[in-house]
């Protein structure tokens, strides 16, 4: 049948119709231009009224201090995260294992001197 259209899968998004192989008539194609017209126009005016209650939705935020709230914590976030990787912090964490792992190491090997087998190489 010319210009039937089939059911095809579109993922998470639900599905859509597509065009079978065979070619639609010239009368079809200018339907099928026509509504794509229309579709990109209708498009076109729900993003700029979707830009509006956005840019409506922020200045309502504002006027109740919830940005102020959402910036300092975004702030307090970001600080810690510089602080966490400053060499600066890096190399102190770095250090504090450097120094339990050398008292490891002494604590063992004060342990080993004092065990009998240690003694026996001595002697």
């Amino acid at each position: 049948m010319p210009g039937a259209m089939t059911e095809t899968s579109a993922g998470k998004n639900g599905s859509y119709l597509t065009a079978k192989p065979e070619d639609p008539t010239e009368a079809e194609q200018k339907e099928l231009k026509s509504e794509l017209s229309k579709l990109a126009a209708e498009i076109v005016t729900l993003r700029h009224a979707l830009a509006a209650k956005e840019r409506r939705c922020v200045e309502l935020k504002r006027k109740l201090g919830l940005m102020t709230l959402a910036g300092l914590r975004q702030n307090l976030s970001k600080s810690w995260h510089d602080v966490q990787v400053s060499n600066d912090y890096m190399k102190q964490k770095t250090s504090a294992a450097l120094s339990t792992m050398g008292s490891a190491i002494r604590r063992k090997l004060g342990d080993m001197k004092k065990s009998a087998t240690f003694r026996s190489f001595e002697g």
